[in-house]
């Protein structure tokens, strides 16, 4: 190759390098969005699970054959092969990352339906008012639920304090009987 060949060649690739950034730039605001919903990031590690899954069993039939062919004596120790263990630990990763999105829908639902069930009532917001529905609470009756649910929950607090007061007062007593 000449040189002015070589120059050229990081040239033509510098273009699509650009076009990939400049799409990524485009995106962010997207794509962190898509990265906090774990049903989203789940449907994207779903092809890589399975293209993992698919390089660990190709890497197992490669070292079966080259381990029978040792055994049968028709090729010898020198022979490199690739490393079951590394893509068995890829697997396991992309495994743990799809359990980890799961258990975060799971979450995410559960506390959906505890919202749902705690507070069934929406309250329209200013920026969407054609969402407003004949059962939706009013700012002032929207402030009252909150005001008594944080009402029970400093009464449950203070329940648990007194509760675990008692407990250590007598645990106290008995230690010095």
């Amino acid at each position: 190759m000449t040189s002015q060949q070589q120059q050229q060649q990081p040239v033509s690739l510098n273009p699509q390098v650009g076009a990939h950034q400049a799409a990524m730039l485009q995106q962010p605001q997207q794509l962190s969005q898509q990265d906090f919903d774990p049903v989203h990031r789940f449907k994207m590690l779903i092809p890589q699970l399975k293209e993992s899954l698919q390089n660990v069993m190709n890497i197992a039939s490669q070292n079966f054959a080259h381990n029978t062919a040792i055994d049968n004596g028709v090729k010898s120790n020198d022979a490199t092969v690739q490393r079951f263990d590394k893509s068995f630990e890829e697997f396991y990763a992309l495994c743990d990352q799809v359990e980890l999105c799961l258990r975060l829908a799971h979450e995410c639902l559960s506390q959906s339906i505890d919202s749902a069930k705690h507070s069934p009532n929406l309250v329209p917001t200013a920026t969407k008012p054609d969402t407003v529905q004949t059962e939706s609470l009013s700012y002032s009756q929207y402030l009252s639920m909150i005001k008594s649910q944080i009402s029970c929950a400093k009464d449950i607090h203070n329940a648990l304090l007194e509760c675990s007061k008692k407990i250590t007062g007598k645990s106290q007593q008995q230690g010095i009987l």
